[in-house]
């Protein structure tokens, strides 16, 4: 009797074989995730025509975070076909899909780390080195720094699109998972290089920012309006930035990176996999709760969005949160 326990045990926890098939997410996820992304897809929609057509004088600041809005909403179409893929535990898409999929989840997902930096790096430099010089706080710069992100985020998500493919994995086709099992190296190796430069440099580079911020506002002069308003909106800035790499990105490359290593070495571990599996589509959730979050980054940094987001609600037709100085017609 108990050495059969023991045989069955093993035989669900360590398929030596290393045949771990992957298995239906319970349907509150998918659903979790459609909604979150939706609401971000509302809100960032919301915020890139607020941009566009209730901010007509863009600074260096306005920039970034119009390319931080771009950068969440271009992953919304996918998140439908991400949904069906949990669901029924198969790709029925198609390789082309697949490698839609894969363009805009990386394009996605690294440019909203970029951008944030580069939020980060302004903000320092606005505040910090508020009376020097600095390429920063220079649009024609900004713009370039900008054009120049889109192809660096491109070109590899065109490489990974190409070269991870839609699989059969038994009798359900598999689109960027852990269970293609000739794959298995190759998402080892990308996982570590996407982890580097994609999520460990920038958060650390605006963990340096946002302290070396912090220093700064501890020294600053509050006796002036103007003083107390820069303290506050950096204030808040800091949190919310701090909060939405804790929470929308952290997650996401701790579970990634401890699956792959889990598929390369421990893949009898089916168990402990798939629970690891789930949790990563879980921390989904958490990414698309970022998306919702990053429109209050623009609140905070701007007082033109949060007149642009009054007007809505009062019904404003005029362009708001500016005086007759202020208007310029709207190209």
């Amino acid at each position: 009797m108990e050495p059969s326990v023991v045989s069955s045990q093993l035989g669900n926890s360590s398929n030596v074989s290393g045949s771990c098939l992957r298995e239906s997410q319970h349907v509150s996820i998918p659903s979790l995730m459609c909604l979150v992304f939706l609401l971000g897809f509302l809100l960032n929609t919301f915020s890139l025509w607020a941009f566009c057509c209730r901010l007509p004088c863009w600074t260096s600041g306005t920039i970034l975070q119009f390319h931080l809005a771009l950068s969440d909403a271009i992953a919304t179409p996918i998140f439908p076909m991400m949904a069906v893929y949990l669901w029924g535990n198969n790709w029925p898409f198609g390789r082309f899909l697949c490698q839609v999929k894969i363009v805009l989840l990386s394009s996605h997902f690294y440019g909203s780390t970029v951008f944030l930096t580069l939020i980060s790096i302004h903000r320092y430099a606005a505040v910090v080195h508020y009376n020097r010089s600095s390429c920063m706080k220079q649009k024609p710069f900004v713009k370039k720094l900008c054009a120049g992100v889109w192809p660096v985020l491109l070109v590899p998500s065109l490489i990974y699109a190409l070269t991870l493919p839609p699989s059969k994995e038994g009798t359900n086709s598999h689109c960027l998972s852990i269970h293609q099992k000739k794959l298995t190296h190759f998402y080892f190796v990308i996982n570590f290089i996407l982890f580097i430069p994609g999520f460990l440099l920038p958060f650390l580079v605006s963990a340096v920012c946002y302290s070396r911020l912090v220093s700064t506002l501890t020294r600053l002069n509050i006796g002036s309006a103007k003083g107390l308003r820069v303290k506050e909106k950096s204030q808040r800035m800091i949190g919310l930035c701090l909060l939405i790499f804790g929470l929308g990105f952290l997650p996401l490359n701790v579970i990634r990176t401890v699956g792959v290593v889990l598929k390369k070495y421990f893949p009898g571990h089916c168990h402990v996999l798939l629970q690891v599996e789930t949790a990563y589509y879980v921390s989904w959730i958490f990414l698309g709760v970022k998306s919702c979050l990053d429109p209050l980054l623009y609140c905070f940094g701007s007082q033109h969005f949060r007149d642009a987001f009054r007007s809505i609600r009062i019904g404003q037709r005029d362009s708001p949160g500016r005086n007759e100085s202020e208007i310029t017609p709207n190209q």
